[in-house]
C-alpha cells in the first residue's frame, strides 16, 4: 500500500473514530439483519465485542504502511475467529457491511478512493487472518 493510500486510511479513520461508538453499533446491527446466522457467533452482550473490532481497525490504521509488523497477532486472531465458526466467506460480508457503515458515517468526505483503499486494506488483513485459520486447522488435524 503506497503513502498516499495509507494517509487516506488515517484521515478518513480520524474522521470516523469520534463515531466509534455508533460505527460499531450501525455495523453488528447491518450485520445481523443481514446475514442472520452469523448471530450466534457472538456474545449476546456485545459491549465487549464492539470494544475489540475499534481497537483491531485501529490497529490495521496505525500499521497500514506495515501490515507485516502485525501478522502475527492477525494469524492468531484467525486462528480464534475459526473456532467460533467464521469461514472465509464471513469476511467479504463483514468488509462489505464495515465499508457500507463508514461510508454512509462519513457523508460525503467519503470517496471511491477511500473505498478503493479501506478495501485493499481490509483484503489484505482478511488474508492474514484467513491463513491463520487455516494454519489453525492443519495444526488441529
Amino acid at each position: 500500500m503506497d503513502t498516499t493510500a495509507v494517509s487516506r486510511i488515517r484521515q478518513s479513520f480520524d474522521l470516523l473514530a469520534p463515531q466509534a461508538d455508533l460505527m460499531m453499533s450501525t455495523f453488528y446491527d447491518r450485520l445481523f439483519a443481514a446475514f442472520p446466522p452469523v448471530r450466534a457467533m457472538f456474545p449476546k452482550d456485545m459491549t465487549q465485542q464492539k470494544k475489540h473490532l475499534i481497537a483491531a481497525v485501529a490497529l490495521v490504521v496505525k500499521h497500514a504502511d506495515n501490515l507485516p509488523a502485525i501478522e502475527k497477532p492477525l494469524l492468531d486472531m484467525g486462528a480464534r475467529h475459526a473456532g467460533y465458526g467464521a469461514k472465509p466467506e464471513h469476511y467479504g460480508l463483514v468488509r462489505d457491511t464495515l465499508l457500507g457503515t463508514m461510508k454512509d458515517l462519513a457523508g460525503p468526505a467519503w470517496t471511491p478512493q477511500h473505498q478503493e483503499d479501506w478495501t485493499a486494506a481490509i483484503n489484505a488483513v482478511a488474508g492474514i487472518m484467513i491463513r491463520g485459520a487455516e494454519q489453525a486447522a492443519r495444526s488441529a488435524a
